[in-house]
This record gives C-alpha cells, structure tokens and sequence, in this order.
C-alpha cells in the first residue's frame, strides 16, 4: 500500500516565483489497485508522482511504502517511474544494454539480468531477437516499450505511468495501452497519469481529479463522468462516446447515456438494432 498524508509542497519558497503545487493531500493506493490521475496542466499531477516515486523531498506530510518512508532505499526500489516520452532517455549502444542497465547497477549476477531482461521484453512484446541492435534504429512506439521494459527489469510492485501514450500514433498507442493492462492483470499496481479520458475509461477502476493542487474528485470513472461540473471544474471532457450516446439519446433514440467505453456503445447499439428487426 501507498500511504500519502498532510502532503503540501511548494517550489521557490520565499522568492518571487513562489508556487504551491500540492495543498494537503491525503488517499492511500492499495496494491493491485489501477488508479489514474488527472487534471489540466498545472494542475500538480507531475509534481505528485515525484512526490510518489521520492523524488521531492517534502517539508510537510509523508509519503510511505509499504509502512516505510518513501526516502527509504528499500521503499523507493519497489517503485517505478516512467517519465513523459522516456524514449528520449535511451543511451546504450543496445537494446540488451539499455534495458540492463538497472538491474546491474542492483549488483545482480549475470544470470539474473539475463533472466530479467528476457522477461520485460517478453512483457512489451519486444522480440528477444532485437536484443543486438540499437535501440535508435527502431520506431517511436518501439522505443517506448524499450524504456518501459528497462524500469519492469527493476521489479517495481508499483509502476507509474506519466502519459505513456503521447505522441503515439493510434496502432502504437493501442498497442501500449493492451501491454499496461496485462501488466496490471499479472499482478503490478499502476498508477497512470493521463490526459486521455477514454484510456481511464477504459484502464482505470479509480480516478483522482486534481485541480489547482486539491484533490477535486476521488472515485470511479463512471462515477466522474456523470459530474460536468467537475470536469468543467478541472479543465477535462468526458470521453466522445459519452458525448456520442448523449446526443444519440437526445435525438429521440432509447438509448442507455451513462457509457464511456467504445465497446460498451457498441455493444448497446447492437443490442438495440437486434431488437428492432
């Protein structure tokens, strides 16, 4: 479990520049749990997964692991983060090497880095034949599984996720989205951050809205989706086809309105044709 109590975090304290980016932030994530976090920019979801993953030291409230600090070496090793475009962090000369690179610095015997790195390929559906070449020769949504699979080759029990999908394109992005949720299905708690409502619609079992540093919603996505002046409050839509089956419904269609996956449209849909034939 991750415990974040009386958080509050301001940069440039004292300056000019001050900024508060989190005010008194309190919820626990459970292991297991596939929470999402989102809000508009500034909003202080990059600041809270630093805040997390104990990159930022804090001056009020605490963040624990498992029952230990996050500052803890042991705590922080259960955590993985991957960063907004973590392609652009790739430097080895191999696939092999990047992806090792971790687990060495771990000390661990060549047998188990071997081990690992088969298995975090293996997880992004990366072919073990790629191992030898450059990791720079391949394409963008490539390249991103590369990166992801260097921190699954930590073994993080919980695994952030900051905006994994941008600048994909939609075959890559779809492609992603289905190896994060194998992830989560095999047992890593993920916390994903994104601007996408129809990946928490689709992903999340749980979503936190902040909005100007305050936590503004903390419940199902279902349950967000059906509150428009949250999402007015923190800048977000709801997902299309919740817009679609809205205006559907609004044409004079019996149709169900409180829909926010692709495949539950399509599935209502069908359902409603079948009964008019």
């Amino acid at each position: 479990m991750i415990e974040i109590e009386n958080v509050t975090y301001t940069y440039m304290k004292k300056t000019p520049f001050e900024k508060t980016a989190l005010q008194n932030i309190n919820f626990k994530i459970e292991a297991g749990e596939f929470l999402a976090v989102a809000g508009h920019t500034g909003s202080g979801k990059s600041t809270l997964i630093q805040v997390i993953a104990g990159l930022i030291d804090l001056s009020e409230g605490s963040v624990k692991i498992d029952g230990e600090n996050v500052k803890k070496k042991s705590a922080r090793q259960k955590i993985g983060i991957v960063f907004q475009y973590p392609e652009h962090q790739l430097f080895e000369e191999t696939i092999e090497k990047d992806i090792s690179f971790g687990p060495r610095n771990f000390g661990l015997s060549e047998e188990e880095i071997s081990k690992r790195v088969d298995e975090s390929m293996k997880a992004v559906d990366l072919d073990l034949n790629l191992k030898n070449r450059s990791p720079f020769e391949l394409s963008g949504g490539q390249r991103r599984r590369i990166a992801i699979a260097g921190i699954l080759a930590l073994k993080p029990k919980y695994l952030i996720l900051d905006e994994p999908t941008a600048g994909l394109d939609p075959k890559a992005r779809e492609k992603l989205l289905s190896e994060i949720q194998a992830l989560h299905k095999s047992g890593v708690t993920v916390i994903l951050v994104s601007h996408s409502m129809e990946d928490i619609a689709k992903l999340a079992g749980r979503v936190i809205v902040l909005a100007r540093g305050k936590i503004l919603f903390d419940g199902k996505p279902r349950e967000l989706f059906t509150q428009p002046e949250i999402l007015k409050t923190a800048g977000l839509m709801p997902p299309a086809v919740t817009g679609l089956m809205e205006e559907i419904s609004a044409a004079g269609f019996e149709v169900e309105k409180n829909l926010i996956t692709i495949d539950e449209a399509v599935e209502c849909l069908v359902k409603k044709f079948k009964k008019g034939l």
